[in-house]
């Protein structure tokens, strides 16, 4: 017996409304986006660990490092900042036929996954990526282990005939 399956092509598209919505206030931390304010932009970040250090490396294409602020408190690391728009002034430019990169406010605060050495922590900008180097404190860094004790074996080497 074959299942009917009643379509509602009205409930289809709020469904794909909200769903569009979802994805759009995913981009944004506050899902506000008012005209002509200012956006909370989300900031992707990568986090590398080696045996010596994390390191943090963030987009900051564009963003004058004097707008950007670094802190770490209680093993969170926490980069603030903000990208400002240009004023829309006719005249020398002209006006805009399509304005599609974003400016306002961004924030990110991740807890790092290990203890750092807070007094060492150096940031740099490179090619419109930040590097954010966070050493780890000497007790978590890995160290090698000697065995002590035990007594060697003794191999026993042979020589063949057939030579």
């Amino acid at each position: 017996m074959a299942n009917i399956i009643r379509r509602d092509p009205i409930r289809e598209m709020l469904s794909w409304n909200r769903a569009m919505e979802r994805m759009i206030e995913n981009l944004y931390d506050d899902g506000e986006m008012g005209f002509g304010e200012p956006l909370n932009l989300r900031m992707p970040l990568d986090v590398v660990e080696n045996d010596e250090e994390f390191v943090v490396k963030a987009d900051v294409a564009g963003i004058d490092p004097d707008n950007i602020e670094i802190t770490f408190t209680d093993n969170n690391l926490s980069i603030k900042g903000e990208t400002r728009a240009e004023r829309e002034e006719e005249g020398e430019e002209g006006r805009y036929h399509l304005r599609e990169r974003r400016y306002g406010t961004f924030s990110r605060t991740i807890s790092m996954p290990g203890s750092v050495d807070v007094e060492n922590i150096q940031a740099e900008t490179e090619n419109g990526v930040l590097k954010i180097h966070l050493p780890k404190k000497e007790e978590v860094k890995p160290r090698r282990i000697e065995i002590t004790g035990g007594s060697k074996q003794n191999v026993i080497e042979g020589k063949s005939k057939n030579k």
